[in-house]
């Protein structure tokens, strides 16, 4: 069992079985919703999974997609495409409650990646924020 929600705790999920996929998305549509240049999706069959806590908030984009996310913290929560996946629904994989849980084992729309993504590894790093 899976189970994860919202940074409020508001919304929460849980999920039945194994995830089929654990996928790290470039797209633009994923970088403006999330604001941030890249999401992890944790691919799950959409009939095993259930929304615990408060029901989500529900979003038609353009593309057909629906994604879902809390109403009081503004946490996504779930991304629905039945045209590119049918029968799967994928929640942001840092919302699960042991995000480590799973490691990323494709990625996805990488013609939309960001191009200073490709030199990450040389950005220096810091444990903390305040050690910069």
């Amino acid at each position: 069992m899976m189970t994860g929600g919202c940074r409020c705790g508001a919304v929460r999920y849980e999920a039945d079985g194994e995830a089929p996929r654990h996928s790290l998305c470039h797209c633009r549509d994923c970088q403006m919703t999330h604001g941030a240049p890249l999401v992890g999706w944790i691919g799950l069959e959409a009939d095993k999974l259930r929304f615990t806590g408060a029901e989500p908030v529900r979003y038609n984009g353009a593309s057909g997609s629906t994604r879902s996310f809390c109403g009081t913290c503004g946490t996504p929560v779930a991304f629905v495409n039945e045209e590119f996946m049918p029968g799967i629904v994928d929640v942001p994989s840092v919302t699960l409650d042991d995000p480590d849980a799973i490691a990323p084992q494709v990625q996805v729309q990488v013609v939309e990646r960001r191009a200073w993504m490709a030199h990450l590894a040389d950005v220096p790093e810091f444990a903390r924020f305040s050690e910069s």
